[in-house]
């Protein structure tokens, strides 16, 4: 009786086994960072109460859409960005660095700030999460500002850190293309050795 014998691949090296593992691995990561979460550091007071120097948080990139690597047009353009939203973007006058700050004019909104209280389309806005570092000074710009009407595919920002933020009272708008992802949970906090913030380790960024 004829035998069909079937050829065995010899096994691959150990080696090649670990490192075709960890290359399947890389490019997964490089996906995930580049179209669907990264992780980002916060190095100011800028957002202070609402997030502190030290708080390491995930940003989604999926939220506002997809964008082709390194370029700022869209695969897939998801949803436009809300009042309250927090946001990674590009800094104007550098897009090399990423800013995050809360939106807090879309287009089509009037903003205007008088001695420190925020009115947008002509009415006080109530905000729980900002904070005055000097509540009883009043300075151009920072604490008297427009009004300004926010135009198409624009985004005018603030920190809630109000009185410690250059924001869009002084470097003007975001442009739509140049945000990059929507901040969305906080996975470490630390204020250095020996002071890790457990309570805030995945809490929501809002």
């Amino acid at each position: 009786m004829a035998m069909l014998l079937q050829s065995q691949r010899p096994p691959k090296p150990l080696w090649r086994e670990y490192g075709e593992a960890l290359f399947v691995a890389l490019i997964l990561a490089l996906v995930i960072r580049t179209f669907v979460v990264q992780a980002f550091k916060i190095p100011s007071e800028s957002m202070v109460k609402t997030l502190l120097v030290g708080d390491h948080l995930l940003a989604s990139k999926f939220s506002y859409g997809v964008k082709i690597p390194f370029t700022h047009s869209y695969i897939y353009k998801g949803s436009d960005p809300v009042k309250g939203d927090i946001i990674i973007f590009e800094y104007p006058n550098d897009p090399s660095v990423d800013y995050i700050k809360r939106i807090i004019g879309t287009p089509g909104d009037t903003i205007e700030v008088r001695n420190k209280q925020l009115f947008r389309n002509g009415e006080l806005v109530k905000e729980s999460y900002i904070r005055f570092t000097e509540p009883d000074r009043i300075q151009p710009v920072r604490d008297n500002f427009g009004p300004i009407t926010v135009p198409a595919d624009k985004y005018f920002v603030m920190g809630d850190n109000r009185d410690n933020s250059m924001d869009s009272r002084f470097w003007g708008l975001v442009d739509r293309s140049a945000i990059r992802a929507k901040a969305w949970r906080i996975y470490w906090s630390w204020g250095g050795l020996g002071d890790i913030r457990w309570d805030r380790i995945g809490k929501a960024v809002q």
